[in-house]
């Protein structure tokens, strides 16, 4: 069946359903939505839910309902309508008309008065106006990355709906094969931490799940797309679990060669892959390596991301269903559940992933429809990785910081950027209000103002104590205590300012203004320099834990000046956005349904052999420890 015969088929369920005085003008795909356009859509909104539902029931599609441009109010009098109908309390920043889709984008300080109780003003809003309203948060911090996402997005509206329509034309088409053939390819990512890339095939589909970069600066940086089972021009599209570079980093690497298809990601990991990958060329090209991509490839990368929400249910090629879960690991970060064929195979790959809550997430989804195969990240899945409870993880850090003050010293945290920053910062500034530790500044640089932003801009992804903190006005992220770091020259005065605190990025030592920091407190034996994230093989970090205290930092020149590292060192483990080797098998253990097989990623081979041998023995589930480059027919 050709791709008109497929619409034509949706066509006449849609129209057998809907009563001829809704006027439907026409339907088309949108990505994988199906838009119904109409010239009276209050027949579908105001009463005619059922109706809609049916639709979604019998066609088993995303919809959606839309105005014909033909009866929607000018811009001017659909302004000063939700100008009326919206209370001033919502604190509206902007109202943007994007005639391509219908929508009305109204971006507001509080979204909660804008779309009213169970959604009356949303509601009002269509039916007086036939615009579909589109309720967007004001950063409460200000954010250039979501600012130029919005813009691109915006001036893109012609193309991004060429582009939906074309991804719609190949999610719908109907399936051409019948063997129920599933196959799965390590890309990168096992047995090894970084580059993580997953392809998983059936007869009709090739479905990449993650694309990353191992941030250890050798040679092994980039996934094995050169094997024969990857072909990019057969790719019918992209799942990112989440934002760190390991899994997203070689994402514009795809768009450079020419894919053109949709990436599925949730919206903060959209905004937050944008930052990290462009900040990726930036370190590259400062010290003088081969940038793989351009930031004009990352721009086309985020014209062609489809941001789903956790729970929702979306096709994503003819035989296969995607639907994202809570992680746990940093905002936004998704386990991947895949509905392959009409129930031919189901499975669920975790990416990183927390079974545990914390201050900034809740703990990551258990529950799922069906699972044949868990693909599950191991990153603590050693004998000995076991974390501490989070109450003494949080405790071992004030005594640090007390330590190191009593000293006068300083206290510098090589923090990732993106969710363990912000873990620190919360935990520092409770701290500090309960008078754990002494009022302190706490300086702050890189990226991590940024992404903090983007973290106060998507609440909804947040635990629900941060999450009602931000409703309710009390922003743990706005304190007196944190100084925003914008001039590098402020370096020098800010390590004379003691004792205090600085996170810095990178949090594992690969560059960035940490190592500036660390340049100048590293002999100082009154300070301290404390990781809380895990520290990849290969990394100064890692070098650094395991006994070296000659620090090499390169000159201007090109010359190594050589300092020795008297800093007291500190590693604490309880911080981290992974699961502990308990919280893995308390997983594997939780899941419902259990799975039929496991296969095990994304941490080193010993872990990664003490894992399975514990789950195979201890649970009497398969386990496969694959290896790079290895494939393996799962159905």
């Amino acid at each position: 069946m050709s791709v008109d015969s497929v619409l034509e088929t949706i066509r006449n369920v849609i129209l057998s359903k809907i009563p001829l005085e809704a006027g439907i003008t026409r339907i088309e795909f949108e990505g994988p939505k199906i838009a119904i356009y109409a010239t009276k859509p209050s027949v579908l909104v105001d009463g005619g839910e059922n109706i809609v539902r049916e639709i979604v029931k019998t066609l088993k599609k995303r919809v959606v309902i839309r105005a014909d441009p033909e009866v929607r109010k000018s811009e001017h009098e659909t302004r000063e309508i939700i100008l009326k109908i919206v209370p001033l309390e919502a604190e509206i920043t902007d109202i943007y008309f994007n005639n391509e889709t219908g929508e009305v984008e109204i971006t507001a300080k509080k979204p909660g008065y804008v779309i009213g109780k169970d959604g009356q003003n949303l509601k009002r809003i269509l039916l007086e106006t036939n615009w579909r309203p589109k309720v967007i948060r004001t950063p409460p911090l200000p954010s250039k990355t979501i600012r130029q996402i919005r813009e691109l997005l915006r001036k893109d509206a012609d193309e991004r709906k060429v582009f939906l329509h074309n991804i719609g034309q190949k999610i719908h088409r109907s399936i051409i094969f019948k063997d129920s053939m599933v196959r799965i390819t390590a890309l990168g990512g096992f047995q090894e931490v970084g580059r993580s890339a997953i392809l998983v095939q059936t007869a009709e589909s090739n479905i990449l799940l993650d694309i990353g970069v191992k941030p250890s600066g050798n040679s092994d940086e980039y996934p094995f797309l050169n094997l024969g089972e990857f072909d990019i021009d057969r790719l019918d599209a992209v799942v990112i679990t989440h934002a760190h570079l390991d899994h997203c980093g070689f994402l514009p690497f795809l768009f450079k060669y020419g894919y053109r298809g949709a990436v599925y990601v949730t919206e903060p990991t959209m905004y937050l892959m944008k930052l990290l990958q462009e900040d990726y060329i930036d370190v590259a090209r400062r010290e003088g390596k081969i940038v793989p991509f351009s930031k004009r490839d990352v721009a086309t990368a985020i014209s062609h991301t489809i941001p789903l929400t956790y729970g929702e249910v979306t096709d994503i090629s003819p035989d296969v269903r995607l639907t994202l879960h809570e992680a746990g690991h940093i905002i936004g970060s998704a386990i991947v559940h895949l509905h392959i064929g009409r129930g031919l195979f189901n499975l669920v790959y975790t990416g990183d992933f927390k079974f545990n809550r914390t201050r900034l997430l809740d703990p990551a989804t258990h529950r799922f429809p069906r699972a044949e195969l868990l693909i599950m990240e191991s990153t603590y899945g050693g004998s000995s990785d076991i974390m501490p409870p989070r109450f003494e993880t949080e405790r071992k850090l004030i005594e640090i910081i007390n330590r190191t003050f009593s000293r006068n010293g300083i206290v510098l945290i090589p923090a990732l950027a993106v969710g363990r920053a912000q873990d620190i910062m919360l935990v520092i500034n409770d701290a500090i209000n309960k008078n754990l530790i002494p009022k302190t500044e706490v300086f702050i640089e890189g990226m991590i103002q940024e992404v903090t932003a983007i973290h106060t801009t998507f609440p909804e992804y947040l635990s629900q104590s941060v999450r009602e903190r931000i409703y309710h006005g009390n922003n743990p992220f706005i304190s007196e205590y944190f100084n925003i770091v914008d001039d590098p020259e402020k370096r020098s005065e800010i390590v004379e300012v003691r004792p205090s605190i600085i996170i810095a990025t990178s949090g594992m030592l690969t560059g960035g203004p940490v190592m500036e920091y660390l340049k100048l407190l590293a002999p100082d034996s009154r300070s301290s320099l404390v990781f809380v994230s895990y520290q990849i093989e290969g990394t100064l970090g890692r070098r650094i834990l395991q006994g070296l205290r000659e620090i090499p930092f390169p000159q201007p020149d090109g010359r190594i000046n050589v300092v020795n590292l008297k800093m007291e060192v500190y590693n604490i483990e309880g911080f981290s956005g992974h699961s502990d080797r308990k919280q893995l098998l308390r997983y594997v253990s939780s899941i419902q349904p259990q799975p039929e097989r496991i296969i095990l990623c994304h941490g080193e081979k010993s872990k990664i052999r003490e894992l399975a041998s514990t789950i195979r023995h201890r649970l009497r589930i398969p386990v496969i420890e694959m290896g790079n480059a290895d494939a393996l027919r799962v159905r």
